[in-house]
């Protein structure tokens, strides 16, 4: 089970699609995992991914690092106040707060499926 979820997650990972919320509801729900265990479980993960993908993505030319070094200070001060935040949180609440995320990024993800899918094709 773990090597499937691993797989499951890392595909999604390598298509863009947001691997590290799929292998954090994967843990919690099949494998019973804590909440906080598998938020760091998945920050673990994400390292060697991450690496590969910044090694493909600079072969192809597609980082633009006069941006995306902002982008970078940026997501290590949140990941860092993010994980102080949420290892003072219980898990419960810390779940509901995942879940909440989750919701958004579906909604989001429908949203732009419709204008780019559904509403651009009757543009052209």
């Amino acid at each position: 089970m773990e090597i499937f979820i691993g797989g499951i997650a890392g595909i999604c990972t390598g298509l863009g699609l947001g691997g590290s919320s799929v292998l954090i509801l994967l843990l919690t729900l099949f494998l019973n995992f804590d909440q906080h265990i598998a938020q760091a479980t998945n920050l673990i993960c994400f390292i060697p991914s991450a690496i590969v993908s910044i090694i493909i993505n600079i072969k192809n030319k597609n980082i633009n690092f006069k941006n995306a070094i902002p982008f970078c200070i940026c997501g290590v001060v949140g990941a860092i106040l993010g994980s102080v935040v949420s290892g003072k949180m219980n898990v419960e609440t810390l779940r509901k707060f995942f879940g909440i995320f989750l919701f958004f990024i579906c909604i989001y993800e429908i949203y732009s499926y419709y204008m780019l899918y559904i509403k651009g094709k009757k543009k052209t």
